[in-house]
């Protein structure tokens, strides 16, 4: 009873110690910290590399199932399987690999850290950063430009799903998503209503449904000559002013 006698009046005690005087004064701090990450990435330079000033460059996000700590298992799909067979992109492509258990859309500051620090050594163009992502990569594509718009000219999300509420964010970055009708890992429609929720906002976005293909709607993507002449044709677009 002693004890308990104690604790309560060294409470009160603090408590009117915290109260009394004139009222509370907040002072201003600033937290600085920087992101403790660790990405393992491949990274492809153009044949030409030295002979522009600054490149495009491209984040691409790999699938669910090269995932781990090996990032050789990242040229099995999508771009960095493409350059592995020889062809050649007029981009810098950095192609990181998510640790196993792990996802895109947890890593977001870690992947905003790895664009800060290519952009810093390499010459990547800042108004031409795209991110492209195929499956666990599409729903990073959606979520990474959805946490970091003003950075990215444009994305390509491929069968992948995100949320509707951050659609807003998006409405003036250009979007050009891919999903296969017969979809049946992702469903098609986690594509369509952010597509339809961006077009509702008269967002810059287009999509192409494949009506045959399963959950491989990559393939035909990367595959396809028409989505690098777009990509090259978009540029980031001004910052928003206040007010508009």
């Amino acid at each position: 009873m002693i004890a308990t006698l104690a604790l309560l009046l060294l409470g009160d005690l603090l408590v009117i110690e915290f109260y009394s005087g004139d009222t509370p004064v907040q002072s201003a701090h600033t937290l600085r910290k920087r992101v403790d990450a660790r990405l393992d990435y491949l990274l492809y330079l153009p044949p030409n590399y030295k002979s522009q000033a600054a490149w495009p460059m491209i984040l691409f996000l790999h699938g669910v199932s090269d995932r781990g700590s090996d990032v050789e298992q990242v040229k099995r799909t999508g771009l960095p399987s493409l350059i592995e067979k020889g062809q050649s992109f007029p981009f810098i492509i950095v192609s990181p690999q998510c640790p196993a258990g792990d996802a895109w859309v947890w890593k977001l500051e870690a992947l905003s850290a790895l664009i800060d620090e290519v952009a810093s050594q390499y010459k990547v163009d800042p108004d031409r950063i795209y991110v492209t992502g195929l499956s666990m990569g599409g729903f990073g594509s959606w979520a990474l430009a959805a946490y970091s718009p003003e950075r990215f000219a444009a994305i390509v999300p491929i069968c992948g799903g995100g949320e509707v509420t951050s659609m807003p964010r998006l409405k003036r970055l250009p979007v050009w998503a891919f999903h296969g009708a017969k979809d049946d890992v992702v469903p098609v429609e986690r594509t369509q209503q952010l597509v339809d929720a961006l077009a509702q906002l008269h967002g810059d976005v287009k999509c192409t449904i494949y009506p045959e293909l399963k959950h491989d709607s990559w393939t035909a993507t990367y595959d396809n000559p028409e989505l690098y002449k777009w990509l090259l044709e978009q540029r980031r677009a001004p910052t928003e002013t206040k007010g508009e």
